[in-house]
């Protein structure tokens, strides 16, 4: 009984989160298409502590990607929606979406929650494929 309970969790882990994908020129013309994108301060709780996470976010609320059927699809910003990118080397890193900017031509971001410091910078053109998943983490927007 106990190694049923298991399998299931596991598996509902493995199958419950989508993936989609994102073409760079898709990503670059909705990151790109108003001048008026601002960076806001949002709070979010924290799952693992009590009390609350603050960090700036982008003002997108939605992206319009592609799911695994090639149909086009609007999914919500979220504080728990990730990105993935890959390198045109086969090098792959991870941002929180909604912590996503592109200046310069240069893609920067936050990789992590609790060290909202800890962020990376990638040359748009270094990029080879995008994808985006709700990672079914548990925050939520507090304000």
């Amino acid at each position: 009984m106990k190694s049923n309970l298991i399998i299931i969790f596991i598996s509902l882990i493995l199958f419950s989160c989508k993936t989609y994908t994102i073409s760079k020129a898709s990503f670059k013309s909705q990151f790109t298409k108003t001048k008026e994108m601002k960076d806001k301060e949002v709070v979010i709780n924290n799952p693992l502590f009590l009390g609350n996470i603050t960090y700036v976010a982008n003002d997108i609320k939605s992206l319009n990607v592609i799911d695994k059927e090639g149909k086009n699809v609007n999914i919500p910003n979220t504080p728990s929606l990730e990105m993935r990118i890959t390198h045109k080397n086969g090098t792959k890193y991870h941002f929180y979406f909604d912590t996503i900017t592109l200046e310069n031509n240069v893609l920067k971001g936050s990789r992590s929650r609790f060290m909202p410091n800890l962020t990376r910078s990638i040359p748009f053109d270094s990029i080879a494929k995008i994808e985006v998943q709700e990672g079914g983490k548990d925050f939520h927007y507090q304000n």
